[in-house]
Order: structure tokens, then C-alpha cells, then sequence
């Protein structure tokens, strides 16, 4: 009796055993991520511009935003210029500068030369390996204001810590709000909220900044101004079967083929040769688009041979692509006898291409010259001349980030900005807004820019808060060091006419 009480309880013992090796471990919690102690190191400088020299101290540092329960979720690395023997901080401005991507740090606006220093490159074309030149910047922004250059998280030295995840900061909404919480903090730890507040964005930075002033203004913060360079408000103008994009491209193409000199008859001044091309685009163009399949064909010949004056691209190619030239298209067409292409960013910069034939270019040459120069510039500037030094890599761009991007934007799909903007405007009317557009931009083109800014439902009033500057040069404006010296003019006149604005009141 007893074998036979032992035996089922062996074999029950057994089948437990089996059962639990058999059955799938609990998934071990990811542990946190070790939060750093948010760091600063400061260095003394001077720089001359126009003619003043300005000491300044550069601070190099981090800040760690947190969650609603006080937990760090990421450290923000930022560079501070502010100059030295202010002691009435209420008088000097703060600028809160970045780049876009999504997904690119702030490197390239910092050493372009809005920064007390810059890279010195070769103008519209490849600049030689290292060692590259970097010099004191003439033009920088600091006369106008403090400046502070942020890395969006998964940037720069920018990165998720303690409770946080990539998902918390990469998409439109995530990231106003990481933005946000960092301009809070560096105002507080720094004491300036009572000095005038801008934004500087370049490209996706933009996006974030049309946003952010509107998050920014619901939440206690109302900026002074917002400088927008190389736009992208409405991410809606590109969806499949419509023709905006083709219309908003057509200037540019204009503005381009007249730097290359492929115009049948080359006008001497460019910006009344793009006021004729805005016309024509908006008007016998747009109309023979909207007309589709139904355009007749001795219409389509009439607006191809137009368009060839315009763009210096062959009627039979234009005929033949029914109209409807792409940017990477243009790119690839416009020198194809000469076996080269221009860049996206900047189409002053031009490489060979292997294949001659082809619609497609095989790479960017005005990513590809500049990348490098950029990227060793500021890493150098790091060590030598702010002193910081980290063991991480500095990321100047981050694919995770851009991949794993969630552009949802108020309930949309993608986002429209342009309206935020607008909002914050309604809401605030002493904001002033200036638009910085590069004539050979084919990433973002002025001409979607213009069309934006102008239906963004403004009375007369407040859109006259909206200035325009354009400039001989790409979406990175700074490249040409003649643009870099008339853009820092414009922003002058921007922060001294905004301040000044807002000493004699609004304008509704």
C-alpha cells in the first residue's frame, strides 16, 4: 500500500517538473538607465562683431528633464553664450537655437557661424580633409542675444536616462514638450525669465519651433520672436495626386538654373527673374496642372516652352514627364551633359556621377561635402576651446530617432504647424516671426514657405508680424559666407525692431 501511495506522488513531483521547465521565464525587468548628475563647465572668451568686442562666457552643460512623478527620463546637452557684466537681465535677450531632422543635433547651426565660432569650408563646393580652419565668427547672433544651442534627445550628447524611452521624445508632440520642459529649466537655473525669449529652428526645427510657440504660450511663456530657417510647416502639401508640390518647387528651379547659367536668356537680376517664375507658377502653370489628363496638347507644348525658360530644362524631357518635374529629378536633369548632379540641401554644390543616365542622383554632394567638416570641427571646438570632454559620442544625427519618429500632430496624421504659429500670434501680438529662405534650397523651397505663412488665417494686422529674407545660398544659409554676413544684418534689424515693437505695444 505504501508503493502504491509513493508512486502517484513521483509521478505528480515529475510532471510538476517537467511542467515548470517547460513553462516560459518571466521576462527580467529592464533595468533603468544610470541618470548622470546634470554637469556645466564654463569657459571665459571674447569675440569681435561689428566692430564691438563682446566677452562672453560659454557654458557647456546638461540639464535633465523628468516625469510627471519627478524620475529623470533624459539629460539634455546644450552650449550657453551669454555675455559677460549684464547686470540687468531683463534687457538681454535669450535665444534658444537647434536643427531639425528630426533626429539632428545642433552642431551644424552652432558652427555655421551663428555661434562665436565657425568651420571655414570652400563656398558651393567640396572643402579639403582635415585639418579644417575654425575661426571666431563676425557675424554671430551674440551681439543680439545669449544664445543657448540644444541637442533634441537621442542627439549630440542628448540621450534617454533613469525611467525614460526613445518613444517619450521621438514624434511631434514628444518633442515640443521635452523642448518645453528644457527651456523651463535653463530659465529658472539661470534666471531669465524676465528676458526677451526667441526661438531660432533650421529645417524640422522649424516644425518644432511653429509648435512650440504655441505650446510655450499656453503655458506661461510668451516669446518675443521666432526666426524660421529653411521651412517645413505643412507636411500635408505632399500627399500622392496633388500638384502643390510641383507648383511650390517651380522658383526654386528658376533661382537654380540661374546660378548654373542654363537659362535660354539669363536676366541679370535674380530675385525680379523668381517674382516672374512665382507668377508663372501660380498661374498658367498651376491652372494647366489642375487641369490633369484633360490639358490639351497644344497647351502642354505652349506651358512646356515656358517652363524651359524658366528652368533651362529641355521641352521634350518636360513634355515628356508630363509637366511634373521632382526635385530629385531637376537635380539629376538640369546638368546631365556635364555628367553631374547638384545637391539636395544646396544645389551650388555639384559632384560627377557614375551613372549618366540615370533619373537619380547617387548621393548628396551638399550632405556629403559638408557632413565631414562639421563633424570633426565641433568635436575639436569641444575639447580645445570649451573644454568638455565625455567618453560618449557626440551624435550629429540619429537614424533611431528619425526611424522610430511618431508624426502625429492635433489628432492629425502628420503635422500642420503653421496654424500653431498663427495661434500663438492670436494669442500673443507682440510676436514677431522672420522667415530666412535660401533662393537654391531644394529640400524645403521658399515658395511652399510663402504659401504657408500666408494662409495661415493672420488678420492684416498680425501678418505684418511676418518678415521675409531670402538669401543666395541653400537650406544651411550659413555655407555662404556672403549670405552668412547679409542674414546677420536681417537679424539684426529683426531683435532691435522686435524690442522695439514691444516697447511702444501690439498691433492686433
Amino acid at each position: 500500500m505504501s508503493r502504491l501511495i509513493v508512486l502517484p506522488s513521483l509521478c505528480l513531483l515529475m510532471v510538476s517538473s517537467v511542467a515548470l521547465a517547460a513553462a516560459p521565464k518571466p521576462a527580467a525587468a529592464t533595468p533603468p538607465i544610470p541618470v548622470p548628475k546634470e554637469r556645466a563647465v564654463s569657459t571665459q572668451h571674447s569675440v569681435t562683431i561689428d566692430g564691438h568686442t563682446i566677452r562672453y562666457t560659454a557654458t557647456a552643460g546638461t540639464i535633465l528633464l523628468r516625469n510627471k512623478a519627478n524620475q529623470p527620463t533624459a539629460t539634455m546637452f546644450y552650449v550657453a553664450y551669454t555675455e559677460d557684466g549684464v547686470h540687468n537681465l531683463a534687457r538681454r535677450p535669450v535665444t534658444f537655437l537647434y536643427n531639425g531632422g528630426p533626429g539632428a543635433a545642433s552642431n551644424w547651426i552652432q558652427m555655421g557661424g551663428l555661434g562665436p565660432y565657425r568651420v571655414n569650408m570652400t563656398n558651393g563646393g567640396p572643402t579639403p580633409p582635415a585639418p579644417y580652419s575654425i575661426t571666431p565668427s563676425h557675424n554671430s547672433l551674440l551681439n543680439d542675444s545669449d544664445l543657448v544651442f540644444i541637442d533634441a534627445v537621442g542627439t549630440g550628447y542628448s540621450r534617454v536616462v533613469g525611467k525614460g524611452t526613445g518613444k517619450m521624445f521621438w514624434g511631434v508632440d514628444q518633442d515640443v514638450k521635452s523642448f518645453a520642459q528644457f527651456i523651463y529649466r535653463y530659465l529658472t537655473k539661470y534666471n531669465r525669465w524676465q528676458s526677451p525669449k526667441f526661438l531660432y529652428g533650421e529645417s524640422y526645427g522649424t516644425t518644432r519651433s511653429a509648435a512650440l510657440s504655441d505650446y510655450l504660450q499656453d503655458h506661461g511663456v510668451a516669446l518675443n520672436g521666432v526666426i524660421l530657417q529653411s521651412s517645413v510647416l505643412n507636411y500635408f502639401d505632399w500627399m500622392p495626386g496633388s500638384d502643390n508640390k510641383y507648383i511650390f518647387y517651380l522658383p526654386s528651379f528658376a533661382a537654380i538654373a540661374w546660378y548654373h547659367h542654363k537659362l535660354p536668356n539669363r536676366p541679370a537680376h535674380l530675385a525680379a527673374f523668381v517674382q516672374q517664375a512665382r507668377e508663372f507658377a501660380s498661374g498658367p502653370y498651376a491652372q494647366a496642372l489642375w487641369q490633369g489628363d484633360t490639358l490639351p496638347q497644344s497647351r502642354l507644348d505652349a506651358i512646356a516652352e515656358r517652363m524651359h525658360q524658366f528652368t533651362g530644362l529641355p521641352v521634350r524631357y518636360l513634355e515628356r514627364a508630363n509637366l511634373r518635374v521632382t526635385a530629385a529629378h531637376f537635380r539629376k536633369e538640369l546638368l546631365l551633359p556635364e555628367r553631374e548632379h547638384m545637391g539636395r540641401y544646396d544645389a551650388r554644390f555639384v559632384a560627377s556621377d557614375a551613372d549618366a543616365v540615370s533619373s537619380r542622383n547617387s548621393f548628396d554632394p551638399s550632405s556629403q561635402f559638408t557632413g565631414a567638416p562639421f563633424a570633426a570641427a565641433f568635436q575639436w571646438y569641444l575639447h580645445n576651446i570649451l573644454k568638455y570632454y565625455s567618453n560618449r559620442h557626440y551624435k550629429e544625427e540619429s537614424n533611431q530617432a528619425f526611424n522610430a519618429w511618431d508624426w502625429k500632430h492635433d489628432h492629425r496624421s502628420r503635422p500642420y504647424v503653421a496654424g500653431n504659429l498663427a495661434a500663438a500670434m492670436r494669442k500673443n501680438p507682440y510676436l514677431r516671426v522672420l522667415s530666412e529662405n535660401g533662393y537654391f534650397d531644394l529640400a524645403t523651397p521658399f515658395f511652399e514657405t510663402e504659401y504657408d505663412l500666408d494662409h495661415a488665417m493672420l488678420t492684416p494686422g498680425l501678418r505684418k508680424h511676418i518678415t521675409f529674407a531670402y538669401f543666395k545660398s541653400g537650406h544651411m544659409i550659413y555655407l555662404n559666407p556672403h549670405a552668412l554676413k547679409a542674414m546677420h544684418a536681417v537679424l539684426n534689424t529683426f531683435y532691435s525692431d522686435t524690442l522695439a515693437a514691444d516697447a511702444r505695444g501690439a498691433v492686433h
